[in-house]
């Protein structure tokens, strides 16, 4: 099954490595032991099972389950001599780094080294022609999620929860993180959504119900379906044979099928949709000047020395109370633009010929601090040059 184009997005550069890759989603949850990985699993091979060609990438660079649920646990990548190439099982490919590293060797590294990991997972695997991408998002929301978003251009997100209050708290955070990069919500999963009993029938709902549809409802997103708890999927992820391959016709089984078609259509929709606070191309002019032509064909233009002077990074504005600590006085009035990155789908990072190259700079703040003649005229502003 092909998977929808994407629309417009902003020009950036993508690792080579992504270039025949449509489509790239976060499965997140905010806390562990909700069953993301499972549910990344299933989904991915659901989606295969369908006729798309899906690729997971596991991103719990300390806790790795990706192997043992695929069955692989014993298996070692190996590379072509530039890129790494991923393991294929159960007609999906993947990359972890339990694959990487000796089976029962801990990753004790700091945050910096595990970001430098996800990034050579992105850009260094071979991962060929894919519909779908599939991240396997490690639990929280610290350092390691907030780079992902930042370094993968996300087409959205997922978000995976069981159906009592507490897991609900925590889903919550990582939903509002995702939303705080500007990345899309595809939509929500319940997991463990009841047990039905095998001699009976009779559905048990263990931590509550409907839980994720609560969550889905505040977002304004899909519901994208809910898996019930069943003994085979518990089987099979122990056995590294997931519950579609291993019991098709279970409960389980049509409840990922389900999840896999809903899932494909939220998709198709967001790429029929134009980002309105994501621009269609950002790039320095000739003059080392910010242009940028936004999807409702606008087309704003920034000076460089006012961008420069009102960097909102960590060395240029006080983190705790707000206030700003860069002089304007020190900025060189000849200051120009020497590079714009694309960050996640939110913003971009600006360097400039004085050196300086930390700041993050959103969209949202970039549109509505345009120079143009007429969005000037509308705020009743001037350009903002030194005097």
């Amino acid at each position: 099954m092909a998977a929808a184009r994407q629309g417009p997005r902003v020009q950036r550069e993508r690792p080579e490595a992504l270039a025949s890759v449509r489509n790239i989603v976060a499965v997140g949850s905010g806390k562990g032991g909700v069953g993301k990985s499972t549910i990344t699993t299933n989904l991915a091979v659901a989606l295969a099972a369908l006729g798309a060609r899906v690729a997971v990438l596991d991103a719990d660079i300390y806790g790795p389950s990706q192997p043992a649920l695929l069955g692989a646990k014993k298996t070692r990548a190996e590379g072509d001599g530039e890129h790494l190439v991923p393991i294929e099982r159960h007609g999906i490919r993947f990359i972890s780094m339990g694959v990487v590293m000796a089976d029962d060797a801990p990753v004790v590294w700091r945050a910096p080294m595990a970001v430098k990991a996800l990034y050579q997972f992105l850009a260094y695997v071979k991962w060929g022609d894919l519909d779908y991408l599939l991240i396997d998002m490690p639990p929280g929301t610290g350092d390691v999620q907030l780079s992902l978003a930042q370094q993968a251009p996300l087409t959205g997100s997922v978000v995976v929860t069981t159906p009592q209050d507490m897991a609900l708290g925590v889903a919550r955070k990582g939903l509002k993180m995702f939303q705080q990069v500007k990345v899309p919500l595809v939509g929500v999963v319940e997991n463990m959504s009841g047990f039905i009993c095998t001699n009976c029938g009779t559905k048990h709902d263990i931590f509550k119900k409907d839980g994720g549809q609560t969550l889905a409802r505040e977002a304004g997103a899909a519901f994208l379906g809910a898996i019930p708890l069943e003994a085979d999927v518990v089987e099979g992820s122990d056995a590294g044979d997931p519950v579609v391959l291993r019991r098709p016709a279970g409960a389980a089984s049509k409840a990922f099928f389900a999840l896999a078609r809903a899932f494909e259509k939220e998709i198709a929709r967001l790429n029929a949709l134009t980002p309105a606070d994501e621009p269609l191309r950002a790039d320095t002019t000739a003059a080392g000047e910010l242009a940028i032509e936004w999807a409702d064909g606008h087309k704003s233009a920034h000076s460089p020395w006012p961008l420069r002077t009102v960097c909102p990074c960590a060395a240029c504005v006080d983190e705790d109370t707000g206030r700003r600590v860069l002089d304007p006085s020190r900025v060189p009035l000849d200051v120009k633009l020497a590079g714009v990155t694309p960050v996640g789908r939110y913003g971009v990072g600006l360097a400039f010929s004085d050196g300086h190259n930390t700041g993050i700079y959103t969209y949202d703040k970039l549109r509505k601090t345009c120079e143009c003649a007429d969005c000037l005229a509308k705020r009743g502003a001037v350009r903002s040059f030194p005097v």
